[in-house]
């Protein structure tokens, strides 16, 4: 089957299973996005969202945040790994939006990238789903997906995002990328297929026998 034949199948079964998919992780705002986004690294959207709902409620703005101050924010997030950087990102960024950007959150993937502690899939993030801009932000789940369904090779999340965007039209992008993370938490899993076992996976590549071994981000 032709990489364009499984695109094409791909993307019916996705629109079909996730219409609309919502956003995992909870928000009022763009600035509450943010901080979700930068929380979730190598954490579950699940946790961060437990832990923001408190979080939200004493500071849903960059002035109520860098008046928690660090430790204050520390005390929201401590249950997350990586949880003393992160407090300090979380302030140090808040007091740029200030400073910089006349307290609201940059619509540029430069402006937002010089900010404390986001890179380049978190500022894909908030430019796709705050501010509609096509983007394809790649995490662990469409990383490993795009692999098994010959997507990508990859070699790295940078080469990930570029084939995918050759692949998919630009007005399916901000929409696909959840519809692919949704798919990997729902049925082609890290543990429970292995590129052999959920129905895309069965459907792509029906004579493979063999465990498909993904490369990690």
């Amino acid at each position: 089957m032709r990489k364009s034949e499984r695109v094409k199948i791909i993307s019916k079964e996705l629109k079909k299973l996730y219409p609309a998919p919502p956003i995992p992780l909870d928000h009022t705002n763009a600035f509450t996005l943010l901080v979700a986004v930068v929380l979730s690294a190598q954490s579950t959207d699940k946790k961060v969202n437990e832990l923001t709902k408190t979080l939200f409620k004493d500071a849903d703005n960059p002035e109520k945040m860098v008046k928690l101050g660090i430790m204050g924010i520390y005390k929201h997030i401590k249950q997350l790994g990586l949880s003393n950087q992160k407090s300090k990102n979380i302030f140090h960024l808040s007091k740029q939006i200030i400073e910089i950007h006349n307290n609201k959150v940059p619509n540029s993937f430069e402006e937002l990238e010089s900010l404390p502690g986001v890179g380049h899939k978190t500022a894909s993030v908030v430019m796709s789903q705050v501010f509609n801009v096509p983007s394809f932000p790649v995490d662990t789940h469409i990383h490993r997906l795009s692999q098994r369904w010959g997507l990508t090779n990859g070699a790295s999340v940078i080469q990930t995002e570029k084939d995918l965007k050759r692949s998919f039209p630009i007005e399916d992008w901000n929409t696909l990328h959840l519809q692919i993370i949704f798919y990997g938490r729902e049925h082609c899993t890290a543990r429970g297929c292995d590129g052999t076992k959920c129905n895309l996976c069965r459907t792509l590549y029906p004579k493979r026998k063999n465990k498909f071994i993904c490369k990690k981000p």
